[in-house]
């Protein structure tokens, strides 16, 4: 079978069914698993050079077109056509985070294979591991989408467990700095099954930006600084957008050192697998646990300063 991924997460889920083999052609934003998407064809491109820009011009670029989408990132037809592929993995629920559905869905609407056009969307950590069952069943390999899925959720009932009982702190995840934006979709279950109280956002929530007043005002005990496609590295670089802000310093989460850098694209923003080592981290920052392997500073880091 031949697989084109027009979204990350889809991508990590092609991996983890063991299907890496078969992809043709992936976004320029695939990076996992390394080994197995460095030789993959890029389809896409972005209109705007993110690692020239900070957090607010970012914002302001993709702000514009967040309804359409189609202006944020080129989808290569020629290249799509020439791959011939018999799947199309994409989606419809962030036209900010991927190629926008319906470029996706006119495309294929001219190739003359006329490939299958699989949207994911998913808004809750169950809805991230039935994409698993989901995908495995249309790639062919039921089975062992049936039990990669399970496996991923015996990890997250591993985590609930070993956090059972644990006082719980009330938890703010923010997912964009400037304009402050916080945590939705999955992010506030990730944190209550990792033994946190979330703040700002509910299970499966779409977000808005928020004024930061409302982030003093919730008082959080931890806080997670999760931007949505950006590193550690540029995370810790753009800290500073918080760290001037009134009341900073009287922040629990910050007179008790309990801010934190955590990697989005690979834990926190994207709806695939990895969804669930990153509960696993949040349980070794909310409670110092340990499960599955250690958790490394380019998982989890204290902001520094």
């Amino acid at each position: 079978m031949r697989i084109v991924s027009l979204l990350p997460a889809a991508t990590d889920i092609v991996a983890e069914l063991g299907l890496a083999g078969d992809l043709v052609g992936r976004t320029h934003e695939c990076d996992w698993p390394p080994e197995a998407v460095k030789d993959t064809p890029v389809v896409t491109s972005a209109g705007f050079d993110a690692d020239l820009m900070g957090s607010k011009e970012i914002s302001e670029a993709v702000g514009g077109a967040r309804h359409s989408g189609s202006s944020l990132y080129a989808l290569d037809l020629g290249k799509l056509a020439e791959l011939e592929p018999d799947v199309v993995l994409t989606q419809e629920l962030c036209e900010v985070c991927a190629v926008s559905y319906s470029s996706v869905a006119g495309a294929v609407r001219t190739m003359e294979s006329g490939p299958t056009v699989l949207s994911l969307e998913p808004r809750t950590l169950t809805d991230v591991l039935g994409c698993v069952e989901r995908v495995g069943a249309e790639l062919g390999v039921p089975l062992e989408g049936a039990r990669q899925a399970a496996a991923l959720r015996q990890r997250l009932e591993k985590v609930r467990k070993s956090v059972a009982g644990r006082p719980r702190p009330r938890v703010a995840a923010i997912e964009w700095l400037d304009p402050l934006w916080p945590a939705g979709h999955w992010v506030p279950e990730q944190i209550r099954t990792a033994g946190g109280e979330p703040l700002l956002a509910e299970a499966g929530e779409h977000t808005e930006p928020v004024d930061w007043e409302t982030v003093r005002a919730a008082q959080p005990e931890v806080l997670l600084l999760m931007p949505c496609g950006l590193g550690p590295e540029r995370t810790e670089a753009e800290k500073e957008l918080l760290t001037g802000l009134p009341g900073w310093a009287e922040l629990p989460a910050v007179r008790d050192g309990q801010v934190w850098v955590v990697d989005g694209p690979a834990y926190f923003n994207r709806p695939g697998p990895r969804v669930v080592r990153g509960a696993e981290v949040l349980a070794h920052i909310l409670h110092g646990v340990t499960i599955g392997d250690e958790v490394t500073p380019d998982e989890a880091r204290h902001a520094t300063g």
